[in-house]
């Protein structure tokens, strides 16, 4: 097995990569408990810097051919302390097939066509499908989950025809080839990609079905445009930049009884007996637990996973080094409220086996330490016109931040999902302890030199500033970053903040528990293809979001959206610098300093499942370039699924 990593580090740091690639080369370590080292997924588009390549920034065709299968494979169980077999619906390339239950990552540029050759190599006996065979969208009731289609998150491009179509529907046996224009203004960042079958989404997705889609650039900043941050964050004499990806999944896998229905334990915690083989084959078990739904994820006893490992151990950083980590919500279920924090090694059980990294709940005894900033430069592919430095990161499905990150100190810290606040995550009533999902060992560098983080930061931008760029250019710059931070030379996006809306769109996610089945609506209503809200080409509108019953990320396609305001129950705006949100009772931290940043899916709040604990949302939108049909809806994926969904064109 090979892996190609994305990590980029000068002559000294060549000997530990090498090291590290000949573990992930070992089969004997991926299968040995000590052999979950995170890698990259393996890259199916362009090279990853163009080494060689004199015409690497041209647009091309980039062909990639993707087909969907079920893989074999295991995922390590904390609970147990052993691997589960599993067999799921992954993404494969013949390219680059990762060793574990991730996407390949497909790499491009503004400007590239990217043509997706996607071919459905699952079963055709789909039990699922039955009377819905051959139907796209037309009911609310998950079904079809062999059939599938292709939708890539956060992409600025058409959705009609064999582009950005989730209206397509790709039978088992069927192939098909999107072509993807990318324009030569796309922003630079990090998307994803994952299917959209309205019916089949969460199932597949969590399966594994997810992938890394990074668009590079390296565009300098001009009067007239902005530049790409990737050309501030080319390595220097000090600063390598080395860059991870870290996709955050939830395997949402059960092993079944003779009945079809979930195995737990005597605590609702999902089990596999010897000889069993996880799967993900329904939504609903009656009687017995459900595969999606709220609670359901964390009764269940699984784990979020990175990369398709579960509690991974991240290699190859140097203390003092800042790395850029692309973090991506791929999962379903459940908030990721991510901080990095000091492992506490006399915490751990030296005599256990793995030194006690294989019992969490030691590990998370001694996840305690020192808090490590991290510093945010970009919202769901969107660079930011400011650093946002804050002790967590919180991920909802469908969020990427990319961080700046860098360690004080040598040794080993702990990435952990923190407990979210009252309202702030996706479970009220069953909210999850803090919990390790990966380990991070730090080989011994220069350090800060008694300097903070963030100081040591600004120097590090300040002298990239210098190095990478014209020194005129260098100047404004450096200035910016120096006056609090500021990164408006690469912000791709010109503000709204000063225009005025034409038009003003109410969005309103609600559950109706009254019924049975449940229904799932936006402004009272299940989606209905044939319901159409209507948008013109050059207006300027606001969207006023906001849900009657818990919280709800909100995600529209093609065309991001710019905060204006966050109201709460008490008409308070806490998304600008400094606010503080505590109208639950708890500091809830994730709005704060959003006002004015661009993204393309932002958490609807409500913590008392009623309209009275609302939030209100005031996002200002202008569509451009695209026309077509494409939707709007709740990225809790077996939400959309069921109904919580919005047709727009």
């Amino acid at each position: 097995m090979k892996a190609t990593p994305s990590i980029t580090q000068p002559t000294r740091h060549v000997l530990s990569l090498v090291v590290l690639l000949t573990i992930l080369a070992t089969p004997q370590a991926l299968a040995d408990k000590a052999g979950r080292v995170l890698a990259d997924p393996p890259n199916v588009g362009r090279a990853m810097d163009g080494s060689g390549d004199p015409d690497a920034a041209a647009p091309r065709d980039l062909s990639v051919a993707l087909s969907i299968r079920y893989r074999d494979g295991s995922l390590w169980n904390p609970l147990t302390r052993k691997n589960d077999p599993v067999r799921l619906r992954s993404y494969m390339s013949g390219k680059a097939t990762a060793p574990t239950l991730v996407g390949p990552t497909i790499d491009a540029r503004p400007g590239d066509t990217l043509r997706l050759h996607l071919t459905n190599d699952l079963p055709d006996d789909d039990p699922s499908c039955g009377q819905h065979h051959g139907h796209a969208h037309a009911t609310n009731t998950p079904h079809c989950f062999n059939s599938t289609n292709m939708h890539l998150h956060g992409l600025w491009v058409s959705p009609a025809g064999n582009s950005d179509n989730i209206f397509l529907k790709f039978d088992p046996g069927t192939s098909f080839e999107h072509e993807y224009a990318i324009p030569s203004d796309h922003p630079a960042g990090t998307f994803w990609y994952h299917p959209h079958l309205h019916g089949s989404t969460a199932l597949q997705v969590a399966s594994g079905m997810a992938g890394a889609l990074i668009v590079r650039g390296d565009r300098v900043p001009s009067e007239a445009t902005p530049g790409d941050l990737d050309v501030l964050l080319r390595a220097t004499a000090s600063q390598p930049f080395a860059e991870r990806i870290i996709l955050f999944q939830q395997f949402a896998y059960a092993c079944v009884d003779g009945n079809g229905r979930i195995k737990t334990d005597a605590d609702g915690q999902w089990i596999c007996d010897d000889g069993d083989v996880g799967v993900i084959e329904s939504y609903l078990n009656s009687p017995g637990p459900n595969t999606f739904g709220g609670g359901v994820w964390n009764a269940s006893g699984r784990h979020t996973a990175i990369n398709g490992l579960v509690l991974p151990v991240l290699k190859g950083a140097v203390q003092g080094e800042f790395e850029r980590w692309r973090l991506i919500h791929a999962g379903v279920r459940d908030t990721v409220n991510l901080k990095v924090v000091a492992l506490d090694e006399t915490a751990l059980p030296q005599t256990a086996p793995k030194g006690g990294l294989d019992d969490i709940d030691a590990l998370t005894a001694a996840c305690r330490g020192e808090e490590v900033p991290l510093h945010l430069v970009a919202a769901d592919g969107l660079t930011m016109d400011r650093v946002l430095s804050r002790s967590n990161a919180v991920m909802q499905p469908g969020y990427r931040w990319d961080a700046l990150i860098a360690f004080p100190r040598p040794g080993r810290y702990c990435l952990v999902d923190d407990r979210d606040p009252i309202g702030g995550g996706m479970d009220i009533d069953t909210p999850h302890d803090e919990e390790p999902i990966a380990i991070v060992e730090v080989e011994e560098g220069d350090g800060f030199g008694g300097r903070t983080s963030a100081e040591a930061l600004l120097t590090a931008l300040r002298d990239a500033a210098r190095a990478n760029l014209p020194e005129a250019v260098a100047v404004d710059v450096v200035a910016d970053l120096e006056g609090g931070l500021g990164l408006s030379a690469f912000a791709p996006h010109g503000s709204l903040l000063d225009k005025k809306p034409t038009d003003t769109r109410e969005v309103v996610y609600n559950i109706d528990i009254t019924t049975n089945p449940v229904r799932y609506e936006i402004n009272g209503k299940p989606f209905d293809p044939d319901n159409v809200w209507l948008l013109k080409l050059g207006a300027v509108e606001d969207w006023v979001l906001s849900s009657t019953w818990e919280g709800h990320p909100h995600h529209i396609h093609v065309n991001p959206f710019q905060i204006v305001e966050v109201l709460d129950p008490n008409g308070r705006d806490v998304s600008a610098i400094g606010s503080v949100d505590d109208a639950s009772g708890e500091v809830d931290t994730q709005y704060t300093g959003l006002k004015g940043v661009w993204k393309d899916t932002l958490w609807v709040k409500n913590p008392n499942k009623s309209p009275e604990g609302a939030y209100t949302l005031r996002v200002r939108m202008k569509y451009r370039r695209y026309i077509g049909r494409f939707v709007l809806h709740c990225h809790i994926l077996d939400h959309e699924d069921q109904g919580m969904m919005q047709a727009v064109e």
